[in-house]
């Protein structure tokens, strides 16, 4: 330790010493060292290591305020009095028979706290439960308190002389100090934690935007990793951030050896743009409902949650979130992702939406898919399990323009537009039209076993009208090549239909991701199968390939099954196989015996 640095932490011991914070001490069985941490001003820090005895610790599990709930609930208001606590640790006392576990050493000798120091495990809960036992009929109503950080809050400037007085006999009682350096009292805006909160509402450090602002363009993975790292802390006011910085995720891939290059600068620039005029987000009224804006694309998702206000013409917004999916998570069919965005959603905003009803605005409706499915793979019905506990409901916007909601909705929230009735969540949220083609999908499947092969497409309209074909193959073939053969049918099936738009759907995994190129195509025997897909994609406008679990695929699956084990007489043709369903037994229908006496047939009932 440098000589400065060693006459720094002797006056800093002998400063607390004679404050009555230390004591000396001789025996001890747990000792600790004490490392210096330099401040801005050159002083030093004295910090202490307690690893060892923070091991030994049982963890307070005492909950701590959460960040963005303590913003919210302060932002709104008309006058702050921000106050910080004296040494605020430092204010309460160790029991005597604890005293030596915080026992550090020192060039001049070995001294232990009397009073709580920095540094241990529980330090933070023990303070903040000591702050509500003492202001709990204040707290979430006058005052805010983070461990030893208060607020006081008022709307009305008259009550905050009153609110004032009434904090500072609590704090006289309990003989509780504050630091006059860093207190400020009457301020209509402030920073907090990071944010700027008044009664405008929450927004971003102005500090923190120019940092951003002033970073040269980040040409290593180390500074594309600091600059992702400044936005992720301001990410609640960026709409579509994940989307916005694609490009520069990119470079963080694994194995990936991308260069920066101009669609970077673009989105970094894009960024840069967007914070000038960062939206002025707004907390959360308890007697209205949410409304959640959830967009889901094929690598990322978006979503903004907003509230109408008082007047139920405009929204305000509160908070934007976006993520971009693993790689597992890309795999995943679209109502698939979209549960993925919803879970992830509730996750991040528990704090709002567990408390408040939710409207759910998105292109498909997952709760409707909840409820109708027969059977849920576990993995959907663990989804189902974690959203029973909030009170979600879809909202169906009547009109959509084109896919505008995917790449609109989630990007900021609307102002303009007629009022909602609490009453009734279906109300009409939009008045736009349609002017974009509504796709076809098509589920294909490949079967090949001892028996036979054969292959099953299903064309399924717009309107939910269903077209199954089925062939056998007579010829010998690899399960893969049926699934070639399977997609191959349905694609020319859907061009004889004029078909342009098309979602194609199959449980093979090799057979989706050769096709979207993601994986590479070494099988001899399959290449040729997909140059000839490659030359078909040419008729369309718009296809997409998306792979989805074989329980999602079993119309293909019945139909290619039943080609593979059926055997066909070349000279015979089959008919077109019609399903009806029965909801009764065939027997019920059945006459045993005639009524042979000339009482009318509700004698027995009566």
């Amino acid at each position: 330790m440098r000589p400065d640095i060693v006459l720094k932490i002797k006056d800093e011991v002998k400063k607390q010493f004679d404050a009555g914070f230390l004591q000396e001490v001789k025996y001890s069985e747990w000792v600790a060292n004490i490392v210096p941490v330099p401040k801005k001003d050159g002083k030093v820090r004295m910090c202490i290591d307690y690893r060892d005895l923070n091991k030994a610790s049982l963890k307070d599990n005492f909950p701590l305020p959460h960040i963005d709930t303590l913003v919210d609930n302060t932002a709104g208001y008309l006058l702050f009095s921000f106050m910080d606590g004296f040494s605020g640790y430092n204010q309460i006392k160790i029991h005597p028979e604890d005293m030596d576990k915080a026992t550090f050493i020192t060039l001049w000798g070995t001294f232990c706290y009397k009073v709580m120091p920095f540094g241990l495990k529980n330090a933070g809960a023990t303070y903040q439960r000591a702050m509500v036992t003492l202001f709990h009929n204040m707290m979430h109503k006058e005052i805010k308190v983070y461990v030893d950080d208060m607020i006081a809050k008022s709307r009305i400037e008259k009550e905050h002389i009153e609110v004032l007085r009434k904090l500072f006999l609590r704090l006289k009682k309990f003989q509780l100090k504050h630091n006059p350096a860093k207190c400020i009292f009457g301020a209509r805006l402030r920073k907090l934690l990071g944010f700027v909160v008044s009664e405008k509402g929450i927004e971003v450090d102005s500090d923190k935007v120019r940092a951003i602002r002033e970073l040269p363009s980040p040409r290593t993975q180390k500074k594309v990793r600091g600059f992702l790292g400044r936005l992720n802390y301001i990410a609640r006011f960026i709409s579509q951030l994940t989307e916005k910085c694609d490009p520069i995720f990119c470079l963080l891939i694994k194995h990936n050896q991308g260069t920066w290059d101009e669609e970077c600068q673009n989105a970094f620039d894009k960024v840069k743009k967007y914070l000038l005029n960062a939206p002025v987000l707004s907390p959360p009224s308890p007697d209205r409902p949410l409304i959640l804006y959830l967009s889901v694309f094929s690598n990322s998702m978006g979503c903004v949650l907003g509230q109408h206000d008082e007047s139920g013409r405009k929204e305000k917004a509160i908070y934007y979130l976006s993520k971009k999916f693993i790689e597992c998570e890309m795999r995943y069919s679209p109502i698939e992702k979209l549960w993925c965005a919803l879970i992830w959603t509730t996750r991040r905003l528990r704090q709002y939406m567990l408390y408040h009803t939710t409207w759910l605005i998105s292109k498909l409706d997952p709760l409707k898919y909840m409820m109708e499915s027969t059977a849920l793979n576990g993995r959907m019905a663990r989804w189902q399990i974690l959203l029973s506990e909030f009170d979600i409901v879809y909202v169906t916007p009547k009109v959509i323009k084109g896919s505008a909601i995917a790449d609109i909705l989630a990007s900021r929230a609307l102002e303009d537009y007629e009022p909602l009735s609490f009453d009734f969540s279906n109300e009409e949220l939009m008045y736009v039209a349609t002017i974009e083609e509504r796709p076809w999908k098509m589920n294909f499947d490949g079967a090949s076993n001892a028996i036979g092969n054969g292959i099953g497409v299903v064309l399924v309209s717009p309107n939910g009208d269903h077209y199954p074909f089925t062939c056998k193959l007579d010829f010998d073939c690899t399960n893969n090549m049926a699934e070639y053969e399977a997609c191959i049918m349905g694609l020319r099936a859907a061009i004889a239909r004029g078909i342009r738009t098309l979602e194609v759907y199959g449980d093979s995994a090799l057979v989706i991701y050769q096709l979207r190129g993601e994986w590479e195509t070494r099988d001899p025997k399959l290449i040729n199968y997909r140059k000839v897909i490659l030359g078909l994609l040419e008729e369309f406008n718009d296809i997409t390939f998306n792979y989805i679990p074989r329980d999602e695929n079993q119309m293909a699956d019945a139909l290619a099954t039943l080609a593979s084990m059926i055997k066909a007489n070349k000279e015979e043709e089959m008919r077109p196989i019609q399903m009806s369903t029965f909801e009764a037994p065939a027997h019920f229908c059945n006459i045993e015996e005639e009524e042979k006496d000339d009482k009318p047939w509700y004698q027995d009932i009566l």
